[in-house]
C-alpha cells in the first residue's frame, strides 16, 4: 500500500506497474488520475495552488486507505496526491486500487476519489487570467457523491 504527498510529478503507468508487479492474485485494476481543468465557473484558469498540512494530511490519506481495505478484498492501494502550484493539463491525483474482482476494484477506487475530493485536507487557490485567485468552495454535487459511501449503523 502506498499513500505518497509529493510537490513532483508522477508517472501513473510506473505507478501500476509497481502496485501489480510479481502479484497473481490481481484480476482487476482501477485508476483514477485527476488533472488541471483550464476552465472553472466559466473563468479560464492560469494555475491552481493546493496546499495541506504536512504529517496530518498523510495520516488522514492513510486513514482513508486502510477503511478502504477493509471495506473491500484490496490487494494494492496507491494514492498520490500533489500539492503546490500547477497549470493546466498537470497530473494532480492518483489513485490505483487492485483486486481479484474489477467490481471491488471500482468501488474501491470510486469510493477513495468522492472522499479525497470532499475530505481530503488540501486547500485549493485558482488563479485566473483576468488575474483573480479565489480560494475553491466545496460543492453540493461532490459531497452527495460522497454520501453514498456513508456507513449507517
Amino acid at each position: 500500500m502506498v499513500v505518497r504527498v509529493q510537490e513532483t510529478d508522477f508517472d501513473p503507468g510506473a505507478e501500476i506497474a509497481a502496485a501489480t508487479a510479481g502479484r497473481e492474485d490481481v484480476g482487476a485494476v482501477a485508476s483514477f488520475v485527476g488533472l488541471v481543468r483550464g476552465e472553472g465557473g466559466g473563468r479560464r484558469i492560469r494555475a491552481m495552488t493546493l496546499e495541506h498540512y504536512p504529517g496530518m494530511t498523510e495520516q488522514e490519506l492513510e486513514r482513508i486507505e486502510a477503511e478502504a481495505r477493509g471495506r473491500w478484498p484490496l490487494q494494492a492501494v496507491t494514492i498520490v496526491h500533489r500539492y503546490g502550484r500547477m497549470v493546466p493539463g498537470d497530473r494532480i491525483v492518483l489513485v490505483v486500487t487492485a483486486s481479484a474482482h474489477r467490481q471491488a476494484a471500482f468501488d474501491a477506487c470510486a469510493f477513495l476519489m468522492d472522499w479525497l475530493k470532499t475530505k481530503a485536507p488540501f486547500w485549493k487557490l485558482e488563479e485566473t487570467d483576468d488575474g483573480a485567485a479565489e480560494w475553491v468552495a466545496a460543492k453540493a454535487a461532490d459531497d452527495a457523491a460522497a454520501d453514498r459511501w456513508a456507513v449507517t449503523r
